[in-house]
Formats: structure tokens, sequence, C-alpha cells
């Protein structure tokens, strides 16, 4: 692990904050939490939708969530006499915390509901959310650290899979990152999120049901023959080196797509060598500043990591990274209107062999 020490505290809710420090000399846990905050909301409802096989999560405490606040009052910046924020210590290297407007949480549980009707059965939304902030300027960006600051978020992702994964009822891990106003972001400090959902979310699923059907009908993985034919066309290939490919795949549904992928078929972060950790930080690095260049402006994005689940399908996952933008043109945004939000049948509006050819070209 690059953190050379690892330090929680418990703020003043109850909620757990845990500094992820790169010098093994600090004294981060010494700063209390100053607030007086109120008690944590009830965890979510989950509501059943039988008509497609998928669970929803009804979270009504997320209405008062912190909305863009201005820099002076960012709750993702360090403590200072004049403003305590959500992180006690007056700097920081990482540092993870419990999300106080959790879509997921095992802290309060709700009225016992069991069904709406015959139908739709409900149950608690019994999970974790956790925020991540890799960086203490509020004006900085993911694309701005240095390499070895991506080694150590990396090495902090793995260490949270882990704990997270062991967590009764959790079904998959997902470290993300939404970047930018036109994503829907609430807070202007970069940061990311962690969630442990406590059912196989729909995509997850679609892609389980994919690599079975492979497996039985060819006895191979599929990930690894996608990349595999990717890597071989190299079409689509947007950088790599030893350990790592950035692709667009084929049948990309964003204008702007990259699957970063490590070479050697992993599960999940916590299972990369530490070969494998250290090449991936330059590479991503590489593709975030190729997407900022696209347009000259900063591009807005998710970064999402697809881990494998936790119990039965886990043998099917194949650890890899998907970077996306809604920015179609400089002064178009892709919005997921009729096809894609009511029918889930993209449209893409770039293809996807242009998008690699560009993006190489920066």
């Amino acid at each position: 692990m690059t953190f050379k020490s690892r330090q929680a505290i418990r703020l003043s809710d109850g909620r757990e904050l845990i500094y992820f420090n790169e010098e093994a000399q600090t004294h981060r846990a010494e700063y209390p939490d100053t607030r007086h905050l109120p008690p944590p909301p009830p965890t979510s409802q989950l509501r059943y939708d039988p008509l497609v096989d998928e669970w929803v999560a009804v979270a009504a405490h997320r209405q008062t969530r912190t909305f863009l606040p201005p820099s002076d009052a960012c709750p993702l910046c360090p403590s200072s006499p004049a403003f305590a924020s959500e992180i006690p210590a007056p700097d920081y290297d990482v540092v993870v915390f419990e999300n106080q407007f959790p879509s997921f949480s095992d802290r309060v549980k709700p009225d016992e509901v069991t069904a709406i009707t015959d139908m739709v059965p409900v149950r608690a939304g019994v999970g974790r959310c956790e925020v991540i902030c890799f960086t203490s300027d509020h004006n900085g960006s993911f694309g701005k650290l240095p390499p070895s600051r991506v080694r150590t978020v990396i090495d902090v992702l793995a260490d949270r899979t882990a704990e997270m994964s062991a967590l009764t009822g959790v079904a998959q891990v997902f470290p993300f990152e939404n970047r930018g106003v036109e994503i829907g972001v609430t807070l202007h400090h970069p940061h990311g999120q962690i969630y442990a959902y406590p059912t196989v979310p729909p995509r997850t699923q679609q892609m389980l049901r994919a690599a079975g059907r492979y497996n039985s009908r060819t006895g191979r993985d599929l990930y690894t023959d996608v990349l595999a034919a990717e890597r071989a066309s190299g079409a689509r290939v947007v950088a790599a080196n030893e350990h790592w490919t950035a692709y667009v795949p084929a049948a990309s549904r964003w204008p702007y797509e990259v699957q970063l992928a490590p070479h050697r078929k992993v599960p999940d972060i916590p299972a990369l060598s530490d070969e494998e950790r250290d090449a991936f930080g330059p590479l991503y690095l590489d593709v975030l500043r190729r997407f900022d260049a696209l347009f000259g402006k900063p591009m807005p994005y998710i970064s999402a990591w697809h881990q494998a689940v936790v119990g039965e399908g886990r043998e099917l996952g194949y650890l890899h990274l998907q970077l996306f933008s809604i920015r179609r043109a400089a002064d178009k945004l892709k919005f997921l209107a009729g096809s894609e939000s009511a029918m889930g049948a993209f449209v893409n509006d770039v293809v996807p062999e242009k998008a690699a050819e560009t993006l190489r070209s920066l």
C-alpha cells in the first residue's frame, strides 16, 4: 500500500471517517468534529418493479442534500477556523467518509413495511455509501493529480472494496466519480463515491447474463475475448501500456466513451498487482488529458469501476473502468430523451472509430 497510515475517527453524528495518509507521521485523527449534526436519516426503501424485474431505491432524505455551495462553505474542503466541514483536519491527502445523505445505509432501519401491493414487495436499502476525496484542492481535478496520488487512490479503493464487500448483505461494490455540473454534481470540490449495493444493479445483471451465455456456449471468458479482439484490431485503441489498454467500445452508447482494462483478468481492484496499480495512473491521466483537450475545456464525465459481484456469478466478472461523457460537441450535450430514457435503446451521435481516432490525435 502506498498510504503510510490509516486513521479512523467518528464524526459528531456517528459516521465513520478515515484518513489515508501518504506520510506516516501525521496526526489528523486528533482533530474532532466540532459540529452538532442531526441524527442520521433512515435507511432507504427498496421497492421491486415486477414489470422489469428490478429494485428501485426510494431515499426521500436526499432531497435535502447540500447543493452547489460557495467555496467558503464547501463540505469537502479541510476545516478552517471560519468553517467546520465534513473533514475536521486542516489538510488531508485522501479521505473517505460515510455519506451524510446515503442512498444505502445500515445505520437506521426504516419503518417496517413488507409490501406496497401483493405485486410490489419492499425491503430495507441496507448497504453503505461513502465519499472519497482525493485532493484537498477545491479547484483541482482528478486529471491534475500526480501518478503517485492516483496510486494512493487505487490503494484506498482496494481497501474500501475489500471492507465493504465483507459487509452483510452487500451484492456489489461500485466506485465512481461524477465530474461537471452537466453531469449533475451537487458539490464542485473534486470527489468520488463508493456504493455498496444490497442488490445486483441492472447493468451488472445484463453483463452477467451475457457472460454466462458466452461461457456456456464457448467455455471462454467474454470480456477477455472482447479485449483481445480490440487489441488485435487496434482501430478503437486510444492508448496502452504493458498492463492496460484504453479503447472505445465498438458499440459504445456515449459520444465519447473509453474502457480501461487490465490485460490480466482480475475480479476487482484488490486483486490488482503492484505493477498493475502503478501502470494504471499514467494511462488514465493520459486519457483524461485527451478528454479535456477534445473541446478545449473541462470535459464532464462519469468514471465507473465495474467489479465482480460478491456472490453468485463472481467468476464471470472482469475488472474494468468505464469513462464516458455526455458532451457530443463543443456546445452540445447528449440528453437521454425518448428512446434512451423510455426504452433503454441508445442512439450514438458519434461513430466509435472516429471518436477513437480523434482521441488518439490529441
